[in-house]
């Protein structure tokens, strides 16, 4: 299953799937357009002779320059995009061409030219000359001039979303969108009563002398994706533990422990194939079971906005605020626990992601990098007093304090005019309040 959804995500991503499926219907079109002319169709178009009245070689010509003009478009349009991939790598990160690449319009409007070029292909192939075996098919002759014009519009509406896609604006709030996404997905559920403190040690106790045997990594890359429910199956087919080594988004390199199970002798290869299949590992990280990733994202936005050849404020404060909205959707949430249990008996310990891991991948970088930014650093106080509204729990604000107490080193150690330090401390003053204020949000 992982594999599927892996092949899935990177058909999904591919300038060529999508076309080429548009292409495949449009020579289908084509196809039973032929037929319907052959049919008999002549007898009732003969009614309207103006639109379909021309002979073989007005069909001809007609459908030769509008195949023509398709493959100009096309070439015009690959031209475009990869303008535009260039300057989101140059200005923003790399790592967002991909969702440039996942763009269903750019797919469509690729697989729209393709399919018209393709289409009157087809026709010019059937349309034949003379008195004796002389054919027209001119009901496709029409529909080719109608999927022209039509072509026009999408070229028109293609060159609209690309100016609109290459904003900091649609980029950032693209990647925030599916980032939150990811995180209603993973974690729906609302976070109830917080384990106690000691609650993993007394489940750690047991382990800390079983007899670990690691089952390598198949390759190098990144963790995109874990079968939970397979490691699960396999932990109580073989009545064992399953240990993590990565989570989702780490690095693995080849033949180095990928998870390790309790066992007392050395597991078969059926069993490492097994667990090596659960694990689903790539050359690039995906957002798909990694919000991190996402998060990850917005923050080279933020980063590349602040660095001194940039310089950009104002995107690098967008980035906070998707960042606040993504981190604010994540407080109230349930994060799994990381010992995962069949029949009351402990199986797997997984490794992922916790509020306090996520809350320091969203601000600790953009902080080192506001050294002296004034309105970075009163966004991110804003940022942390928006997120601790959203959440009551200790653990959770302990961390937003953590994170206020390092703003503050901050402020004080990197700001020079008493304005600015009025302001923040203003700012501090507030959020404070609202972290020790654990009323405010049962409220």
């Amino acid at each position: 299953m992982n594999k599927f959804k892996q092949l899935w995500s990177r058909l999904r991503s591919s300038f060529w799937f999508t076309p080429s499926l548009i292409v495949l219907l449009s020579a289908a079109f084509a196809v039973a357009m032929i037929e319907a002319d052959s049919a008999g169709s002549d007898q009732w178009l003969a009614k309207w002779p103006r639109l379909f009245g021309a002979g073989a070689e007005g069909a001809r010509g007609m459908m030769s320059t509008i195949a023509g003009s398709m493959m100009t478009v096309v070439g015009v349009t690959f031209s475009m995009i990869l303008v535009v991939l260039a300057l989101a790598s140059s200005q923003y990160t790399s790592r967002i061409l991909r969702n440039f690449m996942r763009s269903r319009v750019t797919q469509v409007v690729l697989g729209i030219f393709a399919g018209i070029f393709t289409y009157c292909l087809i026709i010019l192939r059937t349309i034949r000359g003379g008195d004796e075996s002389a054919f027209v098919p001119n009901l496709a002759v029409f529909f080719g001039f109608v999927l022209a014009l039509g072509g026009v519009g999408a070229l028109m509406f293609f060159i609209h979303h690309i100016a609109s896609s290459i904003q900091a604006s649609s980029i950032i709030s693209s990647v925030a969108e599916e980032t939150i996404a990811v995180i209603d997905r993973l974690f729906p559920e609302k976070l109830g009563q917080e384990p106690g403190e000691d609650d993993d040690d007394q489940t750690l106790n047991p382990i800390s002398g079983r007899n670990w045997r690691a089952v390598p990594a198949p390759q190098s890359g990144y963790v995109q994706s874990v079968n939970n429910a397979a490691l699960l199956r396999l932990a109580q087919d073989r009545k064992t533990i399953v240990l993590m080594e990565h989570g989702i988004g780490d690095f693995v390199v080849r033949n180095t422990p990928l998870a390790s199970l309790a066992l007392e002798d050395p597991p078969d290869q059926e069993t490492i194939a097994f667990l090596q299949d659960t694990f689903s590992i790539s050359s690039y990280r995906t957002v798909e079971q990694d919000a991190a990733f996402g998060i990850r994202q917005i923050v080279d936005v933020a980063l590349k906005a602040l660095s001194p050849g940039v310089n950009d404020t104002t995107t690098a404060v967008m980035c906070v605020d998707y960042l606040t909205a993504i981190m604010a959707q994540l407080a109230p949430r349930q994060i799994p626990s990381a010992h995962r249990y069949e029949e009351g008996k402990l199986r797997v310990i997984a490794k992922g992601p916790s509020f306090e891991s996520l809350l320091a991948e969203s601000f600790n970088q953009i902080r080192s990098s506001a050294i002296g930014n004034v309105a970075i650093i009163l966004q991110m106080l804003g940022a942390l007093q928006t997120i601790a509204s959203m959440t009551d729990s200790p653990s959770r604000r302990r961390a937003l304090r953590e994170q206020l107490q390092w703003i503050a080193e901050l402020a004080e150690r990197t700001l020079v005019s008493p304005f600015d330090r009025a302001r923040v401390e203003g700012q501090l003053e507030l959020v404070r309040k609202a972290l020790e204020d654990e009323r405010e949000f049962l409220t």
